[in-house]
């Protein structure tokens, strides 16, 4: 979503927030008015009199917007620990940052993402991922998106999120079309 995509809308009822970058709950009361300023991997970021925060998907309605569906995501069969690995990167890359218009893939906070089979139709996935700040308080929020993404693949019915530090994360690791949607190069 581009600056010019931004869309003023009036709050129809009170919102579950979360303040932007610090993580915090919060309530946005019914008739504030809120501007979208993104609206990627199913969540919307709003400003609302000067402040950022983050709106799920499934509170969509208060914005006026389509809430946000819960889905399944079917990897290429038959289940192995490649194609649930391959639908793992897949549905990361719909995890987003909510300050930057970039997926946590491309961003290169994903360190891990390792796939074990529990049993004939059973997957667990281990991943490690990282911020671009250590004290980002989105951390938490953007794992737990992550981990809930990776419960939606068919087969996968167990997952790992660990945030790490080390290696420290350095812009180096983000992809080039990263870079340059962010104009870094």
């Amino acid at each position: 979503m581009s600056y010019h995509d931004r869309e003023d809308v009036v709050v129809s009822r009170d919102c579950p927030a979360v303040t932007i970058p610090y993580g915090s709950p919060v309530t946005i009361e019914a008739g504030c008015m809120a501007t979208i300023t993104q609206r990627l991997g199913g969540s919307f970021t709003v400003l609302v009199e000067g402040n950022l925060y983050r709106i799920e998907g499934t509170d969509a309605d208060a914005l006026g917007q389509e809430a946000a569906e819960e889905e399944i995501f079917v990897p290429e069969l038959p289940l192995s620990e490649k194609t649930i690995e391959e639908a793992a990167w897949t549905v990361l890359a719909d995890v987003f940052d909510p300050e930057i218009p970039v997926d946590i893939v491309n961003l290169g906070l994903v360190y891990k993402c390792a796939v074990s089979q529990k049993d004939k139709e059973s997957y667990h996935i281990r991943m490690d991922m990282t911020l671009t700040a250590p004290g980002c308080g989105m951390g938490t929020m953007i794992a737990d998106e992550a981990r809930l993404k990776l419960l939606s693949i068919q087969g996968v019915d167990e997952v790992e999120v660990d945030l790490v530090w080390d290696p420290p994360w350095s812009r180096e690791m983000m992809s080039e079309s990263a870079r340059l949607q962010l104009g870094m190069l």
